[in-house]
């Protein structure tokens, strides 16, 4: 994903720092070539020469550092995305207002490439309307920005500003490696994970979905701009705090929050595995054993067809289907039946793993993408938006 890419990462004065080590050591093991600018603020927290020896490329905290041996324009000439983390108020400040008064400074001014901006820093500084006004300033000019996380913060208050998990932020850097916000003002309505069904109260049907397939492509379009409603049952990976998340268990929980929502939504992508049977008389009580159990099965709702029959012309309705044989046929029937703008089919073979192999169709469209699913849903997104003049692409 991040193989051979080039990597500015700048570190500044926050006690953060720290937890960039493990970021540059995650990019590298990636493949990607990272080099560091730390401020003279960060070198209190966190010495240079660790930079150096996880990465093995050289960290300058000058503005004119013998070590890099290149003028300071010719790092950001040099990056393919420059990577700002932790940022704190004062070099989103200086961003604002064009301020260039040291090496990471300068060099985002000069910059012609993504930069992504990863706040962490106290909670009230992080609220306070000045750092907000140079947010969105910043945004509206093309810098990106990643959400901090809420929680117990070095200062001791528990707020917002905590630093994210380094994993989101190499999702976020290796999209904007790639795309801008191009579904910035669109809602995404995203269903994923494994429904239970209950039997008793110790007991349930369910299976083997883990919801990954749909957590990926959650995460794409936020990261692309959409404001994402995740509406899942059981999955196997922990979920993104910054994503909007209903946790629901049954196919009938399911269907009232994704009828709730439909309505809003621009774009549906329905990945989960929704049961299509339930017990028709759950016990109240935990069933003793016994030799034999008889147990009544019921059909649950069909979110997927009411949603079809619900579709207006301007909303985009993507499902999704698992087979173990005649992928395709199978596919282009439900298509057909359920009214969808397209279906992505998959071989039940590859479910559960985090590379997959899907079948993309729609009107005109029959297109195999292989790959990992973070990947994979950028491309199922890219497909969707460039064979419709429904959605506005604003890139």
């Amino acid at each position: 994903m991040l193989k051979n890419k080039k990597i500015l990462l700048g570190i500044t004065g926050g006690i953060a720092a720290y937890k960039a080590v493990d970021l540059a050591g995650k990019l590298t093991k990636m493949g990607a070539e990272v080099k560091t600018i730390m401020t003279a603020h960060a070198c209190e927290f966190v010495s240079p020469i660790t930079f150096k020896s996880i990465t093995h490329q050289p960290v300058i905290t000058k503005m004119f550092d013998a070590e890099a041996d290149i003028e300071h324009i010719s790092l950001a000439d040099w990056a393919d995305i420059i990577v700002i983390a932790p940022a704190t108020a004062n070099i989103i400040g200086k961003t604002a207002y064009g301020i260039a008064d040291d090496l990471l400074s300068t060099t985002i001014m000069a910059a012609t490439v993504p930069v992504l901006f990863v706040p962490a820093m106290n909670v009230h500084m992080y609220e306070n309307p000045i750092v907000q006004e140079n947010i969105t300033k910043l945004s509206a000019l093309g810098y990106f920005f990643m959400e901090p996380e809420f929680g117990k913060l070095a200062c001791g208050y528990d707020g917002k500003g905590r630093y994210p998990e380094n994993e989101e932020i190499i999702f976020h850097i290796a999209t904007y490696l790639k795309y801008s916000k191009d579904l910035s003002g669109k809602n995404v309505l995203i269903t994923a994970g494994a429904s239970r069904e209950e039997i008793d109260p110790m007991r349930f049907i369910t299976n083997y979905s883990t919801g990954k397939m749909g957590l990926a492509l959650a995460r794409a379009a936020h990261i692309r701009g959409a404001h994402v409603k995740f509406i899942h049952s059981f999955i196997s990976e922990k979920i993104p705090e910054y994503m909007d998340s209903i946790k629901t268990v049954s196919a009938e929980e399911m269907y009232n929050s994704v009828i709730q929502d439909y309505k809003d939504s621009d774009i549906t992508f329905m990945t989960a595995a929704v049961a299509d049977f339930t017990p028709a008389n759950p016990s109240k009580q935990k069933i003793k054993k016994s030799n034999d159990l008889n147990l009544e099965l019921k059909r649950t709702k069909d979110i997927l067809m009411e949603l079809g029959e619900r579709k207006t012309k301007d909303q985009i309705l993507v499902g999704f289907a698992a087979e173990s044989e005649n992928i395709k046929e199978n596919a282009l029937q439900k298509i057909r039946k359920k009214k969808l703008n397209f279906i992505c089919a998959n071989n039940l073979n590859v479910a559960g793993k985090n590379d997959t192999e899907i079948l993309v169709l729609g009107e005109g469209i029959e297109i195999k993408l292989i790959g990992n699913k973070f990947s994979v849903a950028h491309q199922i997104i890219d497909i969707i938006l460039k064979s419709t003049d429904k959605i506005d692409k604003k890139k």
